[in-house]
């Protein structure tokens, strides 16, 4: 027994495909006018910053051009005179840093962790850093990030910034430099 489509199946069939079709019309265009989900969240309120940029350091309020390097994790400070000790049973270091303006400051903070680096070399080796908590203030972003401590004398820059920093907040556009300046408020530690 074969079934002959009547007139009136038809035009029901073309009416539901069509009601089907502009839904689906209807939610693309919902969805690339109002983008769902945390990324596109969070991309508006991201600032846009160069591959280079000036940076403040705090304690010692400090300012170094600084290369941000999102191949890294954590950032990297050119530091000097690092020296590992104890202060009332717990690990600290003492190293020197000096901005570009020639300011030198000598400080001990606590260690929190020793990195292992991968150094890119023949050899493969891996090379030891302290590590200490350091507040960096990148445009109107103020973040205590982890930062190990390495003599970078013989580079551009005497500071990196890694991922754990400008995650969330920074988007890095490799064809700008010093679009932003240090400019956050940030409260004495009681």
């Amino acid at each position: 027994m074969n079934h002959i489509p009547t007139i009136e199946s038809l035009r029901f069939h073309h009416h539901v495909v069509f009601s089907k079709n502009r839904c689906f019309v209807l939610f693309v265009l919902l969805c690339l006018l109002f983008p769902v989900g945390d990324a596109a969240a969070q991309g508006r309120d991201k600032q846009v910053c160069g591959w280079l940029e000036k940076v403040r350091v705090s304690p010692g309020d400090l300012v170094f051009r600084a290369k941000m390097d999102t191949g890294a994790k954590h950032s990297s400070l050119n530091a000097r005179s690092i020296a590992e000790f104890e202060k009332k049973g717990e690990p600290w270091v003492r190293f020197v840093v000096q901005d570009r303006n020639g300011k030198k400051m000598k400080m001990e903070m606590p260690l929190v962790r020793t990195a292992e680096i991968k150094l890119r070399s023949k050899q493969k080796r891996i090379q030891e850093r302290p590590v200490i908590l350091l507040g960096i203030c990148l445009g109107s972003t103020y973040k205590e990030v982890e930062v190990n401590l390495v003599d970078r004398s013989n580079f551009n820059y005497q500071m990196l910034i890694g991922r754990s920093f400008l995650g969330g907040d920074f988007f890095v556009d490799a064809a700008e430099s010093f679009t932003l300046k240090p400019n956050c408020r940030v409260e004495a530690k009681p």
